[in-house]
């Protein structure tokens, strides 16, 4: 037979009196933040997420190439997209070059994803979705590229790793065996595989195991590895849709790092949430709001001074 609950006020008698409350007292008045002055903005969030404070905004890219190492290779000419009749993108012109990573921020919803899945059609796998304007790859219209040809010279990563369940080998040589209408043998692909591995910034870590299972590498490798499958194909331009979102600080670190390295092979595009790696990765920044580009233009220049109402609310942290 179970025995009665003790009473709760015999247990409070009995557990003696409540430990003492610790109170702490400054021994200084608090520093009251102020606001910004009329015409200025705070600076970018600092790296832990918060809004702009004392932490320096750390630059990692290298200066801007020479004007004449800098090429175009696609641009949009009004181009309006729009899901069931609601616009999600709405009459954007933007150059994407090489020489330049072109970054695309702006909050949740914006359109910045939507006008980054246009770029090589990826859009019209959206049954409702709608397009209009005209996109251009080498002054060539997209709409006149057999579409498997644009994705393969317009390449995409995402913003989750995804390697085949296959080696290290296979995922990187998948594109160069799709390209043909025979399947080469893998000692003539050794060379091409090892080649895209290296311009990833993977081959150090790999070129011992190719064999290895490409799904028991750590997420950077495994973003790394998507990276080379792409560079695999020789695009002309790559897509980064949040490479980084899923990822630690130091894989973070070198995803950027090649992203830099990798912008005078090929014009880069990236999306990110992140205004710190926008600012340290970025030569251009074009800040999207409700399907509207509000700003485009230098990446130092719209961080320091933009010019729009709108960006200096988001780069300040007033909203997003």
């Amino acid at each position: 037979m179970n025995e009665p609950l003790p009473d709760a006020a015999l247990l409070a008698d009995s557990a003696g009196p409540p430990p003492p409350v610790r109170r702490l007292v400054p021994g200084e008045q608090p520093t009251v933040a102020l606001p910004p002055l009329p015409g200025t903005i705070a600076p970018p969030p600092s790296p832990n997420g918060g809004p702009g404070g004392t932490a320096p905004t750390v630059r990692r890219r290298v200066d801007a190439l020479p004007a004449d190492r800098v090429v175009e290779r696609m641009r949009t000419d009004d181009l309006r997209i729009a899901y069931g009749g609601k616009e999600a993108v709405k009459g954007v012109s933007i150059p994407v070059k090489r020489g330049e990573v072109l970054g695309l921020i702006g909050p949740s919803g914006c359109g910045k994803t939507t006008l980054l899945r246009s770029l090589n059609r990826l859009t019209e796998l959206t049954p409702t979705a709608t397009r209009m304007g005209r996109i251009f790859l080498d002054d060539t219209d997209v709409d006149t590229i057999e579409v498997t040809d644009l994705r393969r010279r317009v390449s995409m990563v995402f913003q989750q790793p995804n390697p085949f369940p296959m080696s290290i080998f296979d995922n990187v040589a998948y594109a160069l065996r799709e390209q043909g209408s025979r399947r080469p043998k893998k000692a003539a692909l050794m060379e091409p595989v090892t080649e895209a591995l290296s311009r990833a910034g993977l081959l150090t870590e790999v070129q011992d195991n190719l064999d290895h299972p490409a799904l028991r590498l750590s997420g950077g490798q495994q973003q790394r590895l998507g990276i080379a499958r792409s560079l695999a194909a020789n695009p002309e331009v790559l897509l980064l849709d949040e490479p980084c979102s899923a990822l630690d600080p130091k894989s973070t670190q070198t995803i950027e790092e090649l992203i830099v390295r990798l912008r005078e092979e090929v014009a880069i595009v990236i999306v990110t949430h992140n205004l710190q790696q926008a600012h340290r990765v970025a030569d251009k920044v074009a800040f999207m709001y409700l399907g509207d580009l509000v700003e485009f233009g230098d990446g130092d220049r719209l961080f320091s001074a933009p010019r729009e109402e709108r960006t200096i609310e988001y780069v300040s942290g007033a909203f997003g």
